[in-house]
């Protein structure tokens, strides 16, 4: 076994096993983690691919984007771990459904094999001719799937407007400033001058005689 297979095997393994402890795990904020190891060992599983581009990508958006949103909204949203474990038992029948079909189809591809092709950048160092792995992605990707591509951006888009639409909420107890009635406001409709009597000038201070200690005594 080389090099290359046993890092594929260690990183698959951790792969596998940080996915079970997303599923597993009680602490949404321990789930978001795990996730986020899941997915450097799935970079480092493209790496190993020569898919440097997608490697990246993944540690980029999904690590640097999406689960730092995913843990800033789990640790401010205060989840109930209560309230989430009380409907496990009621949705395990679907769910245990849902993995065996899984399950099932992933056995039927890998028990079937790959059809191993020849690496396109040996092919091409042959040839004299140097191989991009992203400028060949963007032409597949930008020339024969430019259509499926529109169409998810079109979905996402769509995703995208109705949770803003869905979220948007008008609270009352808001103080809200119009920009174009601030602009249109003159100072006579602002500045109100009130004409107040002439102040009275205070009285004399009285001061009384009292009798000292000494007179007293």
């Amino acid at each position: 076994m080389d090099v290359k297979t046993g890092l594929f095997y260690i990183f698959s393994t951790v792969l596998l096993l940080a996915a079970f402890r997303v599923v597993t795990a009680r602490n949404p904020v321990h789930a978001v983690l795990f996730l986020v190891l899941a997915f450097f060992q799935a970079s480092m599983i493209w790496m190993l691919l020569k898919a440097e581009f997608l490697a990246i990508t993944l540690v980029l958006v999904y690590v640097g984007a999406v689960m730092v949103l995913f843990l800033f909204v789990v640790m401010m949203l205060d989840v109930k771990i209560e309230g989430v474990r009380a409907g496990f038992w009621k949705h395990f029948p679907l769910a245990a459904v849902v993995g065996v079909l899984i399950i099932f189809e992933m056995s039927a591809l890998l028990m079937g094999g790959f059809k191993v092709t020849e690496d396109p950048s040996a092919l091409a160092a042959q040839s004299g001719v140097q191989v991009s792995n992203t400028r060949e992605l963007g032409l597949l990707l930008y020339k024969h799937y430019i259509f499926p591509l529109e169409v998810a951006a079109a979905v996402l888009l769509l995703a995208m407007i109705a949770a803003i639409a869905l979220t948007l909420r008008h609270r009352k107890d808001v103080k809200t400033m119009d920009p174009s009635k601030q602009v249109q406001v003159k100072a006579v409709d602002r500045l109100v001058v009130v004409k107040v009597s002439a102040t009275q000038p205070s009285l004399p201070l009285q001061v009384t005689d009292t009798p000292s200690v000494e007179n007293k005594a």
